[in-house]
């Protein structure tokens, strides 16, 4: 058994603020303090109507948050000045959920973490304790999606332990999973899925049990292995460390014999040089081998960080879940001190970002202001043209005017009717409507930033 530092995925922290909650709409976020005091000032009832859900699925929600409600009658105590004093709000455990927002789902509640519990059996009869995190979960990875024989399974759950295993591993997968989580609750360390408002992600896993420059799972060599909606932490105290357990896959040669492709090794050799015809298609495969690697990484944006152990001939994963959380908790400074540095080079790549946010929208800014005086001055030079055209046509017909005193007769109420209608074929010719239309710079781009 052997503990390696692998590589791990590069991951970069997605760092936003969210706006202040002045009006709930279908996307807000509430904090457990501010759940808090809501709900120890109006009655859950009310309060639900704001958000728009139901007043059980209110109460769900400050379960799962730890926020404490006030008991049945608290409203009606209040009235009359005998309410019980308020409790103060528990400090939030690491891994539990801290905000709320209908657009993330809710994590399952927090249990009190408890010993090794053992579920009866019967008289006088007691089973093995099991994980909560597993119980009822085998049936569920086994409705899987269509797979080859020689693929892991795909859940159509998604919120599942981090276990990667084949129908035929798939007992023995959960067996370890229960004895390593059950081994980290006897240390008094949680094993929870991640909470879904905060940004833990899954690292990169290798399932190949030795790494080549190639890799050929799954049909043409291009299988898909399912990974879940959420990792599973263990909370070494406020560090979370992600846990996954992976069968491994080995090369093998695969023949092609009745239409599809089997493994060499399962055909009984001599059997086998007799039923195959000497044209027969071989190819290779990595194929699930039924033994096992679990993979410690830190879930950490920003760190990368990842422990492997795995299993050989000689010795069963279990066998090292002692070493395992040794390893892992003597790795809880190292791991803090990467969690620091990762936070410290995320907010200064946030201020970075901000500070070029703020240079784009000075200079964005100024191409703003100066497009509107150069809109603004093509208009007014539009309007000199206008109006020198307008003062020639007013000429024209004034000068018109004067030349019809000199006519008398049916041929001035005809030139009176023709200039009528000219004049109203043009429109207004007032020089001075030109002069309103016009829009000033500081009418069409108001300043951001008049610091400059």
């Amino acid at each position: 058994m052997r503990a390696e530092l692998a590589p791990a995925r590069k991951r970069t922290r997605m760092t936003s603020k969210p706006p202040p909650l002045s009006r709930v709409e279908d996307r807000f976020e509430v904090s457990r303090e501010q759940l808090f005091e809501e709900v120890w000032e109006t009655p859950i009832l009310h309060l639900a109507e704001k958000y728009a859900v139901s007043g059980s699925y209110l109460a769900r929600v400050c379960t799962v948050l730890r926020v404490p409600r006030p008991p049945v009658g608290y409203w009606q105590k209040k009235a009359v000045g005998r309410a019980p004093r308020r409790p103060e709000l528990p400090e939030a455990q690491p891994g539990d959920q801290q905000v709320w927002s209908k657009d993330r789902p809710l994590a399952r509640p927090a249990r009190e973490e408890r010993g090794e519990e053992r579920q009866k059996a019967g008289r006088g009869a007691a089973r093995p304790a099991v994980n909560a995190l597993l119980r009822g979960t085998k049936s569920q990875f086994l409705k899987t999606r269509k797979i080859d024989a020689n693929e892991f399974l795909r859940p159509y759950k998604q919120l599942l332990p981090d276990i990667v295993t084949s129908a035929a591993s798939l007992e023995r997968a959960l067996d370890l999973a229960n004895g390593l989580y059950l081994a980290f609750g006897k240390k008094g360390y949680p094993v929870r899925f991640a909470p879904p408002d905060q940004k833990l992600q899954r690292a990169k896993i290798e399932e190949r049990e030795t790494v080549r420059h190639d890799r050929k799972y799954g049909q043409y060599g291009h299988g898909t292995i399912w990974s879940p909606l959420r990792p599973t932490i263990a909370y070494l105290g406020a560090i979370p460390i992600g846990l996954v357990l992976t069968e491994m896959t080995e090369r093998a040669t695969m023949s092609y014999q009745n239409g599809k492709y089997v493994r060499e090794s399962t055909l009984d050799r001599r059997q086998g040089r007799s039923i195959l015809p000497s044209h027969s298609w071989t190819t290779e495969q990595d194929l699930p081998c039924g033994r096992f690697r679990l993979v410690a990484y830190s879930p950490h944006p920003g760190v990368e960080w990842q422990l492997s152990w795995q299993e050989t001939s000689k010795r069963s994963l279990d066998r090292a879940f002692g070493e395992v959380i040794r390893k892992l908790e003597g790795s809880v400074e190292e791991l803090k001190a990467l969690m620091d540095a990762a936070d410290d080079e995320a907010a200064r790549k946030k201020r970075e970002q901000e500070l070029q946010w703020e240079r784009w929208r000075r200079e964005e800014d100024k191409r703003s202001e100066a497009k509107a005086r150069t809109e603004s001055l093509q208009q007014l030079s539009d309007i000199m043209a206008d109006w020198t055209k307008a003062l020639s046509v007013e000429m024209f017909f004034v000068e018109a005017e004067k030349r019809m005193q000199m006519v008398d007769g049916e041929r001035r109420v005809h030139l009176e009717s023709r200039l009528r209608l000219a004049r109203s074929m043009l429109g207004d010719l007032d020089p001075l409507s030109f002069i309103e239309q016009w829009v000033s710079p500081e009418e069409r781009y108001q300043r951001k930033f008049m610091d400059e």
